[in-house]
């Protein structure tokens, strides 16, 4: 059946076109990012506690809270921080688990626990995402006029919807933040003197400062809403708040403590380049494509906030994880062309022909290229593991041409001609190659089934691997034995470096049929020594260290 692609050349090329033509439109519709899309789901509980230390709320909050939420069904594994006043678990859900099947189960649990959480706790906040664990870029805002304060508020109400207004940015999240808030430093001494205790404070604050919605009065012809100011809004308004009736004299907030306007908390502080700052957090979409997401932040949105930033107030990006992405991809695709000249550079050693080198040069890129049009079906995208399929790949598919030419030259130098050597060879090998291509594609496959985070790592890696095979022993069948028919020629007399190759090998034949006469001779020593190989093995194998991706230098 493959006789028809020798007899009409043109036939074969129309094919191999419209493999390199769509190829190529899939490629540039690919996607680009690091590494396969996964969808990370996280299931964050978090619990304030007022006034607690770090001690109290990691002893009685996180513990009892996390024990619980460890036997829930679909978790991966747990994080846990505690620090003033609050408790913050973070759940990491099982790949190819239902997450709102984890996300009622550990509501559950959260809730099975609330009894024994201490009294004065607030309710256990449960969230879920989905998304990145770690942002794509961070941007650092500092000033030497604003006040981290002013800086956050600024952010809160600028930065933040203009990020998240960028295709593709999934949260913009504050890091190092101090809101505005109202600071009460309470006196003990004045505080015995008025006989007044930190409840009692802590009542009149909470009974004197809410919000209240009055209602509406209605007319003939119109209703007028009415709002009660209930709530304190200045440093003043707090001081003159009455906490304390001492017979005819009123005891005020002011004569017992020290209000003033300040941070929300200063546990945490970030600095960039020195100078203490507020990082926002970008983080893309699962489907997004980080390189282009990044590249539009930092190309158009980061121009237009700097136009627009307060005198004093300074942006720039702190770290940005694309430069890393693009390098390693750069890399990636450097060695790919490295690794297919170093090939053709050995079909020709051991051929001793340029026409036949010609082959691979033409079926290896396109077989490369073919495969993207099985990543554009599958929905995957160009990543460090499909690039590294493709480096691995380029020894897989040049197999399959070097199968073809070396059987059609073979008849050439039987006699026949190129043609008919093309037709002869190409039946002869079609099975083998079928069989070869088969039995790769089935080998690597199997790895895109498996499951957990190894299955969806590898997923794209196995499963391009597998596509290349198959395309390859296409070309190898259609292109590759008219290319033959039409570029390969007899050589009646060899000399010169062809020649030399020849002769080279000739006398690594020999040498080797020594080697193996003296194996075969000697078999118990050869038997012996095979053993000690084996039995070695399991051994090499336990010393050597595992881990799921080696350490890499990002500049962080």
């Amino acid at each position: 059946m493959f006789d028809i692609f020798i007899k009409r050349p043109v036939l074969a090329s129309v094919v191999s076109l419209l493999i390199l033509f769509i190829g190529l439109r899939a490629l540039t519709s690919l996607p680009v990012r690091q590494y396969p899309e996964m969808t990370n789901t996280v299931i964050t509980i978090t619990t304030t506690f007022p006034g607690a230390d770090s001690d109290l709320i990691q002893g009685f909050v996180t513990q009892p809270i996390q024990k619980a939420v460890a036997t829930a069904e679909g978790i991966d594994y747990l994080t846990s921080r505690s620090v003033q006043g609050m408790s913050e678990i973070k759940a990491f859900v099982r790949l190819n688990e239902d997450p709102e099947t984890a996300m009622t189960e550990i509501m559950s649990k959260a809730n099975e626990v609330r009894s024994v959480l201490p009294r004065g706790i607030n309710d256990p906040i449960i969230k879920k995402s989905t998304g990145q664990s770690f942002a794509s870029a961070y941007l650092a805002f500092s000033s030497d006029r604003l006040s981290q304060q002013q800086i956050t508020d600024y952010v809160m109400r600028v930065v933040q919807p203009k990020l998240a207004a960028v295709p593709g940015v999934a949260n913009p999240e504050v890091f190092g933040g101090q809101k505005f808030s109202m600071r009460v430093w309470l006196d003990p001494e004045k505080m015995a003197q008025y006989g007044l205790g930190a409840d009692e404070l802590r009542t009149a604050l909470t009974s004197n400062n809410f919000t209240s919605a009055s209602g509406s009065t209605k007319g003939s012809y119109d209703v007028v809403n009415t709002q009660a100011s209930t709530d304190l809004k200045t440093v003043d308004e707090f001081r003159q708040l009455v906490v304390k009736h001492d017979g005819a004299r009123l005891v005020r907030l002011g004569d017992v403590a020290e209000v003033k306007l300040g941070p929300e908390n200063d546990d945490m502080s970030v600095f960039a380049g020195g100078d203490r700052a507020i990082f926002v957090g970008i983080y893309t979409t699962p489907e997004a494509n980080p390189l282009s997401v990044i590249r539009q932040v930092r190309d158009e949105a980061l121009p237009e906030l700097q136009a627009q930033l307060p005198p004093g107030l300074k942006a720039q990006i702190a770290y940005d994880s694309t430069l890393f992405i693009e390098a390693a991809i750069h890399e990636v695709a450097t060695t790919i062309v490295e690794a297919a000249l170093i090939v053709m550079v050995v079909i020709f050693f051991f051929m001793g022909s340029v026409r036949a080198v010609a082959i691979p040069v033409v079926t290896v890129p396109l077989s490369l290229v073919g495969v993207t049009i099985f990543l554009l079906a599958l929905g995957f995208s160009i990543n460090l593991l499909t690039l590294l399929a493709m480096v691995l790949a380029i020894g897989l598919v040049v197999d399959d041409a070097i199968v073809v030419v070396e059987n059609i030259h073979r008849h050439m130098d039987e006699g026949l001609t190129p043609v008919r050597a093309a037709l002869v060879g190409t039946r002869e090998i079609a099975g083998p190659v079928i069989s070869m291509t088969i039995t790769l594609a089935a080998v690597y496959a199997p790895i895109a089934f498996m499951g957990g985070l190894t299955g969806s790592l590898f997923k794209e890696f196995a499963l391009t691997l597998a596509g290349s095979v198959i395309v390859s022993g296409v070309i190898a069948l259609t292109l590759s034995p008219m290319m033959c028919s039409v570029i390969l020629r007899r050589e009646e007399d060899k000399s010169g470096l062809p020649a030399l190759i020849d002769r080279t090998f000739e006398r690594v034949r020999l040498r080797y049929e020594v080697w193996l006469a003296a194996s075969l001779a000697d078999r118990p020593t050869t038997l012996t020594f095979a053993v000690i190989v084996l039995a070695s093995l399991p051994f090499l194998f336990l010393a050597v260290p595992t881990e799921l991706a080696p350490e890499e230098d990002q500049g962080v």
